[in-house]
């Protein structure tokens, strides 16, 4: 295993670059790929930098400077190279939104891990588990659409993928060793399909957490209030979350106040924020409350079967027969 002082990376930032690279991809049997986005600080959250290492190469390519990623596509939807990424969930749904990259033959690091029963999962404790590499995740909150980056955010981000090859090789012995191989080569072919959520024109309440306990009217209330946060993040190009939480949101739903005064008492809101956003909150309300409830939104219950009083006590049983087994299997 190298030492993780010692290791170079190559930056690229022009198109010239990219395809000289994806040249050098051509006779590889693994990739090993990482991402830094940017959703803690702006409205549309984006990919800023993609790392990418194999057994000869560790890149770090600057997607703000290289737009056209197209070059790689071919490589990362190749069924005959494997494709090593920890945690893949949210790498895949940002690779295909930004680039329209699919990506085959994957082999999440994570997903192993916990087939082979590790009870810590992230990167930084398996490779201090595996190989006594410390990574330093200071940097992983921080803002990566910046430019330029400092020299130590980007040794960070270069860090990151490099490990991953030595990592799969590693986590491939020992599930060998099981006969666990094919459990995880099943469970990454499942996760390769998902993609990024788009509204697609539908309610926003649709995807608020606790948006199904609402009444109608309530409901309403709570979608005219989402817009108004909304509207507002995109014109500051700020995360929703930074405008008004979600428990904010909830809160002045279900009291529906209809004046400056109603929304300070319902405290649901800094007075900073009561005086920034106040009058347009109260509007939000007034409005919803004036919607006929024949056009308010009502959300969606899906219509299942009816169950057996019997069947809550065979899901218990099977449950109690899966952790028997899961105990057995570590």
């Amino acid at each position: 295993m190298e030492n993780e002082k010692k290791f170079s990376y190559q930056v690229i930032d022009t198109e010239s670059k990219l395809k000289d690279f994806a040249k050098t991809l051509e006779g590889e049997a693994d990739i090993a790929a990482d991402l830094e986005a940017d959703s803690m600080y702006h409205f549309k959250e984006k990919v800023c930098l993609l790392q990418m290492a194999t057994p000869k190469a560790n890149v770090i390519i600057d997607p703000l400077q290289v737009r056209d990623l197209s070059p790689l596509i071919p490589f990362f939807k190749r069924h005959d190279i494997r494709k090593i990424l920890h945690g893949a969930d949210y790498d895949i749904r940002s690779l295909h939104r930004d680039f329209s990259i699919e990506i085959n033959n994957l082999f999440d690091t994570q997903i192993a891990c916990r087939f082979l029963g590790y009870r810590e999962t992230g990167l930084e404790a398996v490779l201090q588990r595996r190989f006594s590499i410390t990574l330093d995740k200071k940097y992983q909150r921080k803002n990566w659409s910046q430019r330029p980056l400092p020299a130590d955010m980007m040794e960070y981000a270069a860090k990151d993928a490099i490990y991953l090859v030595s990592l799969a090789n590693a986590l491939e012995k020992e599930l060998e060793a099981k006969g666990r191989v094919s459990w995880v080569h099943e469970e990454c072919d499942e996760l390769t399909k998902v993609r990024a959520e788009t509204s697609n024109g539908n309610l926003l309440c649709l995807r608020f957490k606790g948006a199904g306990r609402l009444r109608p009217r309530r409901l309403g209330i709570l979608e005219s209030l989402l817009h108004f946060r909304q509207d507002i993040a995109e014109k500051k190009d700020r995360p929703v979350f930074k405008i008004l939480g979600n428990d904010s949101l909830l809160g002045i739903s279900k009291l529906k106040p209809v004046s400056l005064r109603e929304l300070e008492r319902t405290k649901t809101l800094s007075r900073k924020q009561v005086n920034m956003y106040g009058d347009g909150l109260v509007e939000c309300v007034r409005t919803a409350l004036e919607i006929p409830e024949k056009d308010l939104p009502v959300y969606p219950r899906k219509k299942g079967p009816v169950l057996s009083p019997k069947v809550p006590a065979r899901v218990n049983s099977l449950k109690r027969w899966r952790n028997m087994k899961a105990q057995e299997l570590e």
